[in-house]
């Protein structure tokens, strides 16, 4: 039961940051709304943009979301499964979401290619995980779905952190 109230804290000291952080941004966003466009932002498909992109995004993504992972998800799993996890979900969806999703929501507002992508991420770095990691975790559907609020809350922050970027034009994309 000791251990059920650690993973419980975690997760709701987790959910503090985030939700403030969230306030936050939409707060700014608001607030800076006459200097919003009032036709829809469209999403940027030049694909040697992309491209450029990719190693640099992936490396930030990375340094938002392997932390998250090292302390949250199950410790059944060695740190360097962990850290494995970190670096190797982002690798497998960070592509998609940067260099064919953009292509195929070129046409499309910026808003429906973030709700399919954000989507997309979490959703399929769950699956890998547990495809990867099945065998070595106990059955308890407790672990896994900690493991999983784990990484939807890895993805949440990297996007966050992801959308301040933009919003500063840091890169120039999106």
């Amino acid at each position: 039961m000791r251990l059920r109230s650690k993973y419980s804290s975690l997760i709701g000291a987790s959910a503090r940051i985030v939700l403030p952080l969230l306030a936050v941004h939409l707060a700014c966003w608001s607030a800076f709304g006459f200097d919003v466009r009032l036709e829809p932002t469209m999403t940027t498909s030049r694909p040697s943009e992309l491209w450029l992109f990719l190693p640099v995004g992936y490396l930030v993504s990375v340094a938002i979301e392997t932390p998250v992972l090292l302390i949250g998800l199950s410790k059944q799993l060695s740190f360097r499964q962990r850290l494995f996890a970190g670096l190797w979900l982002t690798a497998c969806t960070y592509p998609i979401v940067v260099l064919v999703l953009p292509v195929l929501f070129a046409d499309a507002p910026r808003s429906f290619y973030l709700l399919v992508a954000e989507t997309f991420a979490p959703v399929a770095e769950c699956a890998l995980f547990w495809l990867a990691f099945r065998r070595q975790l106990d059955a308890h559907k407790q672990t896994w779905r900690r493991n999983f609020a784990v990484i939807v809350i890895a993805n949440l922050l990297s996007f966050i952190g992801g959308e301040l970027l933009n919003a500063t034009r840091w890169f120039g994309l999106f």
